[in-house]
C-alpha cells in the first residue's frame, strides 16, 4: 500500500451507522473513505471502480454460505484489497475460518470508535496489524486442536507487553522497549493473568498463542496480532 491516506469502503447494511461511520472516519486524518454501499451485490462493482486499500465489511450482510467466498474474492481479486470484518456475528469458528483466509482484521461492534479507527488507521504501509475484538468472556477464538481458553479482551498495550514477554525480555526490558515503567509492566501482566486465567508467563503465552492473538518470537509490532479494547 502506497497511499500516505487508507482508502476505505464501507459495506453494511445498516445504512445508519453505515453512514455515521462513514463521516466520522472521514474527517480522520489519513483517512479517506471513497465509497459505501448496504447491498452485497454491489460491493465487487464499487471496489472495482473505487479501487480502496481497505473494505471495511459487516459479513452479516453476506449469506452465511457466501462469507468466505466473498472474503477470498477482495483479498485476492482485481483489485485485491484488505478486509476489517465490523460485525455483530460472534462466532468464533467463522472468526477462525476468515483470519485463516488472509483478512486484517474483526471487530465485534460493542468495540468503541476509537479501536475502529486503530484498526483502520493499522492498515497504512506496506505491513499492518491484525486486528481480533472479540467478548471473548463469553466465547473463545482458539486454534484448530488447541483446548478452549476464556478470557476478556486484551488492549493493544497488553498485547506488546505479552508479545516482548513471549521473547523471554524481562520486565525492565520490555519497559525500555515500549517507554513505559517497570512497574506500569507489572501491572500490564497482572491484568494479563487475570483476562487470560493464566497462572504464568508462559502460561499466558500459551494460551494467547493458541487464541492466535500473539505469534511467539516475533516482537516486530508490524508482525503481530493486535486486539483493541
Amino acid at each position: 500500500m502506497s497511499h500516505a491516506s487508507v482508502r476505505v469502503v464501507i459495506a453494511d447494511e445498516q445504512r445508519l451507522l453505515r453512514e455515521s461511520l462513514c463521516a466520522l472516519l472521514d474527517t480522520e486524518p489519513g483517512i479517506e473513505v471513497v465509497g459505501q454501499t448496504g447491498q452485497v451485490a454491489d460491493l465487487l462493482t464499487l471496489v472495482a471502480r473505487t479501487r480502496p486499500d481497505l473494505v471495511v465489511l459487516d459479513v452479516q450482510m453476506v449469506p452465511a454460505d457466501d462469507r468466505e467466498a466473498i472474503a477470498t474474492r477482495l483479498l485476492h481479486g482485481i483489485p485485491a484489497c484488505r478486509v476489517l470484518v465490523l460485525s455483530m456475528l460472534e462466532q468464533p469458528r467463522l472468526v477462525q475460518r476468515l483470519l485463516d483466509l488472509g483478512i486484517h482484521g474483526y471487530l465485534h461492534k460493542s468495540v468503541g470508535y476509537g479501536s475502529v479507527v486503530d484498526a483502520v488507521c493499522a492498515q497504512r504501509g506496506a505491513r499492518s496489524y491484525q486486528t481480533v475484538t472479540l467478548p471473548l468472556h463469553r466465547r473463545s477464538l482458539r486454534a484448530a486442536g488447541s483446548g478452549p481458553v476464556t478470557g476478556s479482551e486484551l488492549s493493544a498495550r497488553e498485547l506488546e507487553v505479552l508479545t516482548h514477554a513471549a521473547a523471554a525480555l524481562s520486565n525492565r526490558q520490555i519497559a525500555v522497549q515500549l517507554g513505559i515503567a517497570e512497574g506500569t509492566v507489572k501491572r500490564h501482566l497482572s491484568n494479563i493473568f487475570e483476562k487470560l486465567s493464566a497462572v504464568s508467563r508462559l502460561d499466558a503465552v500459551n494460551k494467547a498463542s493458541s487464541m492466535r492473538l500473539i505469534h511467539p518470537g516475533d516482537t516486530r509490532a508490524a508482525h503481530g496480532l493486535r486486539v483493541a479494547t
